[in-house]
């Protein structure tokens, strides 16, 4: 009998990165533009060691970088390499399925707004012909890892 072994993919392999509630609410913040340290613990609710923990993940991970802001005493910042800013889609699609499935009678407690002036409702398109692309329309193209059979 065949043992079955895990799916190689890269959703688990970024879960292993961002895939715990506090690195991912230090990354929004970072995108809301709060980057230092005692703000984030501030605006998250996190533990000390905890965020310690996930900022050095994500700095070792090539998400964050750390920046110094003050000598004396030693200060650092947080800033999003290029692969941070490449995961604002995916913090902007989970903030609005809780907008709206969670957000309950008073709302959504953060409303975005486009450069455009309209509000912000991030959608999934695809690169190639600009369509819409919804659960089911999209395939596995090659047999990879084992995802296909």
């Amino acid at each position: 009998m065949a043992t079955a072994q895990p799916r190689t993919c890269s959703i688990a392999r970024t879960l292993d990165v961002i895939g715990e509630k506090w690195a991912l609410l230090a990354l929004r913040e970072v995108f809301l533009g709060n980057r230092r340290f005692d703000e984030m613990v501030r605006r998250t609710g996190a533990p000390r060691d905890t965020l310690t923990a996930r900022l050095k993940t994500l700095t070792g991970a090539g998400i964050l970088e750390r920046r110094p802001y003050s000598e004396h005493p030693a200060r650092f910042e947080y800033h999003l390499t290029p692969a941070g800013r490449d995961l604002y889609p995916v913090i902007a699609t989970l903030m609005a399925w809780g907008d709206k499935y969670l957000a309950g009678e008073d709302g959504p407690p953060l409303v975005l707004d486009h450069t455009c002036g309209h509000r912000f409702v991030p959608q999934l398109t695809c690169q190639a012909c600009g369509e819409t692309v919804q659960y089911g329309q999209a395939r596995v193209a090659a047999a990879a890892s084992g995802w296909a059979r």
